[in-house]
């Protein structure tokens, strides 16, 4: 073996492990590797610092301050919820929990015999307290708090889509009185509180179905840029929080009218009045009517002014209205949506040339901006820029298309785009189909989450179209709608649409069209823009009190034009969790449908969902209407298509 082998192969002396000296005795080195053993074994409970995300601070920024933040950078629209961590029977706190944790009577404890062997539990270090722990919970993981199920039916794709998530915008709740603030501690006791968000508020809940019609194109792109719009115009209107702190009579004001509103009981009724107000289709000779009636919607509360830019908003708002002018046309020529505060240019204006709205001041004299503005700005603008970006696209019907490459829009390297981006909107042709849309947005006053039984809340629902958002009433059991149906025979709309009368029409099954089209207002459908069909959204805003309303429900026509809303509502009641629920709603609505529309369902649990059956007559009012409906899609002799 060479010389450089033998060095190789020649074993290396190991060092010799020095031993405790003088100074150092053996009890000091144990409790040395102990406290690094432990050390190393908290590293699996927390991460290291730089990977635990930033705990936002519960703190209110004052008006003075109150600066929106620029979120073109990152998506702040997120699927999952944040909440802190409640301590449970399974996992104590043991640095917030008095006394032992085992609620044992004094006689029933006895001493602990120590043994030899045995050593003193050690705490890791480092641990913080629990409520100071923050989750990421998937919403559509959240079975128990919401659910969403859809099916194609009869038809050879779907074109049905749907959202849910948590959305970057300020508080638009109702301040809750002083009372509720002071206690709201002990009533949300063993109950997680949600985190707040980067405004510094109670996190926006966001839910939203999509009804697309001539292909998915239009609800694919509402589904992933619509709330991309909506947080884009609450920045560009420098839209304030409503729970800022206002003066003192405004505070008493609020109080007072938050007081008077929780001492009104709602008034008991009986069993029959109860089923005299119930909406359900009538039964005929040979099964259930052709057609679920809709009650009318329920009253919209009145728009909430919060600080805002006025001027800019003006701004906005005639800059939109300029664009559909000469884009679009025809209807738009005239048009004026109805929380715009356009000024009239007839009327007399400040010799600066500023506009002087009172609409536009809130109560303390400042600029104001609602958020049915804001929500009117960002549907509008999201339907003029998806049927611009199918104006410039080449026809399908062109024969010419074909002969172009599939990367024809990644010629230049365009990076892709945050949203709202209206880069790529649509397939790489024209799309000339459209969607409905409606959109329910849930704020809350304090930490409290929305479903408590015991929070107040705020929703605000902007709606487009045919689909439907419904609430289920705790006290009777009854189906409050907040949505009406957008079609040519609504009333409304008829008066809206006068001056194109001649672009209506009657099929062969009785029901008005316009230009072909069933719904009188829908995204897209860029051939039918020029005689009003718009996506001016109509928004309701309704206070939930606590454990007022039972659930939501949002539906598309697929649902909503079988089945009658306390139909869906009583389907609803017998299920254990909301997802079942829509689930339930959508699997029997496809088995009665006679068309075989696509059929889609959200639930969304509110705080009286643990008393939803109790109300009226729980589930039985539609029974037997369900069960004739059953009884006639399994009868082999009825003659479907």
């Amino acid at each position: 073996m060479t010389p450089r082998l033998e060095r190789c192969f020649k074993p290396r002396p190991r060092p010799s492990r020095a031993a405790p000296g003088p100074d150092m005795p053996p009890s000091t080195t144990r409790t040395q590797l102990l406290d690094a053993f432990m050390g190393y074994i908290s590293t699996f409970f927390h991460p290291q610092p730089h990977r635990l995300p930033a705990r936002v601070t519960s703190r209110r920024t004052s008006f003075s301050s109150y600066r929106p933040v620029n979120y073109g950078q990152r998506r702040q629209f997120n699927t999952y919820f944040i909440t802190h961590l409640p301590s449970s029977s399974l996992h104590p706190d043991s640095r917030s929990s008095a006394g032992p944790g085992h609620q044992l009577p004094r006689s029933a404890s006895t001493p602990h015999a120590s043994r030899p062997g045995s050593s003193p539990a050690v705490v890791p270090p480092n641990m913080p307290n629990r409520d100071l722990t923050v989750v990421r919970i998937p919403l559509r993981s959240a079975k128990h708090h919401f659910g969403a199920y859809n099916l194609r039916g009869q038809r050879s794709y779907n074109e049905d889509t749907d959202q849910a998530g948590t959305i970057a915008l300020p508080a638009f709740a109702k301040r809750a009185p002083i009372s509720l603030s002071r206690n709201r501690s002990s009533k949300t006791e063993g109950e997680g509180t949600n985190a707040d968000s980067a405004y510094g508020d109670p996190q926006i809940f966001y839910f939203g179905v999509f009804d697309g019609h001539g292909g998915r194109e239009c609800s694919e792109f509402l589904r992933d840029e619509l709330h991309g719009y909506i947080e884009e115009a609450a920045v560009e209107f420098n839209l304030g929080s409503s729970l800022q702190k206002k003066d003192s009579s405004a505070n008493h004001a609020t109080t007072t009218a938050g007081r008077q509103q929780n001492t009104d009981q709602p008034q008991e009724r009986t069993e029959d009045e109860i089923k005299q107000e119930m909406v359900i289709p009538g039964i005929k000779q040979g099964g259930v009517a052709e057609k679920p009636p809709h009650p009318d919607p329920l009253e919209s509360e009145p728009p909430v002014l919060v600080q805002g830019d006025a001027s800019r908003a003006v701004d906005l708002e005639t800059g939109l209205v300029q664009e559909y002018k000469s884009t679009v046309g025809g209807y738009f020529r005239r048009f004026k949506p109805a929380h715009f505060d356009i000024p009239d240019p007839r009327s007399t204006s400040d010799p600066d040339g500023s506009i002087s709205d009172p609409k536009s001041k809130n109560e303390s004299g400042k600029d104001a901006v609602s958020l049915e503005t804001v929500l009117t700005y960002a549907f509008l603008r999201a339907d003029l820029d998806f049927i611009t970006a199918q104006a410039r696209k080449p026809d399908g019907d062109d024969p010419a298309v074909s002969d172009q490459p599939l990367n024809r829009d990644e010629v230049l390297g365009k990076p892709s785009h945050q949203p709202p981006s209206g880069h790529g909107i649509g397939g790489p042709t024209r799309f000339k189909g459209g969607s409905t849309a409606s959109v329910a947005l849930i704020s809350t006053p304090t930490e409290a989450p929305f479903w408590h039984p015991a929070a107040h809340s705020t929703l605000v629902v902007a709606h487009v179209g045919d689909t439907r958002v419904i609430l289920c009433e705790t006290a009777t059991g009854l189906a409050r709608p907040l949505t009406s149906d957008h079609h040519p025979s609504l009333p409304t709309e008829t008066r809206r649409l006068q001056r194109y009368a001649g672009s209506m029409i009657t099929d062969s099954f009785g029901e008005e069209r316009i230009l072909g089209l069933a719904n009188s207002r829908a995204f897209g459908d860029m051939q039918s823009k020029r005689v009003g069909v718009s996506a001016e959204p109509e928004i309701s805003r309704v206070e939930l009190g606590p454990a007022e309303y039972s659930f939501m429900v949002l539906v598309s026509d697929g649902v909503s034009g079988t089945l009658a809303d306390q139909e869906i509502v009583d389907i609803v009641k017998e299920a254990r969790t909301p997802e079942e629920g829509a689930r339930k709603v959508v699997e029997y609505a496809t088995e009665v449908s006679r068309d075989g529309d696509n059929a889609t369902c959200l639930c969304v649990r509110l705080g009286g969902w643990e008393r939803r059956s109790e109300g009226g007559v729980g589930s039985l009012g539609t029974k037997e209407i369900r069960d004739i409906r059953k009884a006639e899609a399994n009868d082999p002799r009825r003659g479907r298509r």
